[in-house]
């Protein structure tokens, strides 16, 4: 899938599931627990040390399905990246712009989507070849915050990850945001292995999220 295709196709779902675990079990898990909601984009976190394998597994399961798109989330540097693109990875996350990363990333024709706070670090990051940036932490700010950035930069396109729920997905949509990542209620039930549970709210979230924009 080319770097436009993945882009495109982030958009269209327009949610990603941010998923962590303390294990390659709990990753593997939680993220078929989400799949099988329809929650298909999936964001694997390098704060599980087994993320590079998660993603490698994922990949080869869920191969015939053109819809999950396996992505890597909480990557801080370039050889994180380049680890993930090489175990599958179909877009990089990180929780601020990393110069290198964006570098790394143009190179291997990957989506990077990193954390930016300010319209300078959104200015960058864009210069740097990045089509989508992430509004993170979303809950510093506020749905509005969206309308101020888009005011002077109406052709940025924004993701917005934490503190989304259920119940406020709607106003960041009407903001705005082209797609929004979900995670902490997800990360919960998992650790206690609640799969049943995940695959509900998973599903919740792509109806809700249909539903609004």
């Amino acid at each position: 899938m080319k770097k436009s295709e993945v882009i495109l196709e982030l958009k269209k779902q327009g949610v990603v599931a941010v998923i962590r675990g303390e294990s390659f079990e709990e990753g593997v898990n939680i993220s078929k627990a989400c799949i099988a909601g329809g929650l298909k984009a999936i964001e694997m976190a390098y704060t599980n040390s087994a993320a590079s394998d998660i993603i490698k597994e994922l990949c080869e399961m869920y191969k015939d399905d053109k819809e999950v798109l396996i992505g890597a989330g909480t990557v801080l540097d370039a050889p994180t990246a380049r680890m993930a693109i090489l175990a599958g990875a179909k877009y990089i996350v990180s929780p601020s712009f990393d110069k290198e990363t964006a570098v790394l990333c143009n190179r291997y024709g990957v989506p990077y989507l990193p954390g930016c706070m300010t319209i300078k670090e959104i200015i960058t990051a864009m210069e740097a070849g990045s089509e989508i940036v992430k509004l993170f932490p979303g809950s510093a700010f506020g749905p509005s915050y969206i309308g101020a950035v888009k005011s002077p930069l109406p052709q940025a396109s924004m993701m917005v990850t934490g503190g989304v729920n259920l119940t406020n997905l709607d106003q960041w949509f009407k903001a705005g945001v082209d797609a929004i990542g979900v995670g902490g209620e997800l990360n919960k039930l998992g650790a206690q292995g609640k799969w049943d549970e995940i695959t509900e709210v998973a599903g919740q979230y792509v109806a809700k999220a249909k539903e609004v924009r």
